[in-house]
């Protein structure tokens, strides 16, 4: 895939950070997100300097609307998504599990867990808008562990490949056919 479109949240630290400078330096267009704008300008500009076709966008991928409002920026600047990287995570609140408050581990939850899945039905619901012919700038994105992201883009001896869908899924949903 030439120059393909990224998306990755979560961005800017750890493996999201690695993983969007190593997407960057191959040539990929990639769309960074996260919840602090200053962290994010400055990876924005880190990977500006190496000459990647970048943009942040704030969100919380505990919010669909922030989710909704990234897709729909990504496509409206690069034309479509291919790589979508759900990355975002939180260790949580550092202390043992019986010291831990109803609060802390519901933001844990749903950072690690709701995130992820809101993050996936996002890129679903575009993507069977796509199918039944509603959007036309949209596909199905491969999507990716940050780690297996990183580990791809640095070389490490994996194939890339996209992972097939569960057979259920369809016989349901003509996006996955």
């Amino acid at each position: 895939m030439e120059n393909p479109v990224v998306l990755i949240t979560g961005a800017l630290t750890g493996i999201g950070r690695a993983t969007a400078v190593a997407f960057a330096k191959r040539g990929a267009r990639v769309v960074i997100s996260g919840r602090r704008d200053e962290a994010g300008q400055r990876l924005l500009a880190e990977l500006r300097g190496l000459d990647a076709k970048a943009e942040y966008v704030n969100a919380d991928v505990r919010r669909e609307e922030d989710l909704r409002n990234l897709v729909d920026k990504t496509v409206a600047r690069f034309g479509r998504l291919d790589v979508a990287v759900n990355n975002a995570a939180t260790e949580g609140k550092p202390g043992p599990v019986t010291e831990q408050s109803a609060e802390s581990y519901a933001a844990t939850f749903d950072t690690n867990v709701l995130g992820v899945l809101l993050s996936r039905s996002t890129n679903c619901a575009r993507c069977c808008r796509a199918a039944t012919g509603a959007s036309s700038t949209f596909h199905r994105p491969m999507e990716a562990s940050a780690l297996r992201a990183h580990r791809f883009m640095s070389g490490a001896n994996m194939r890339w490949k996209e992972s097939p869908s569960p057979p259920h899924w369809k016989s349901h949903n003509p996006a996955f056919a």
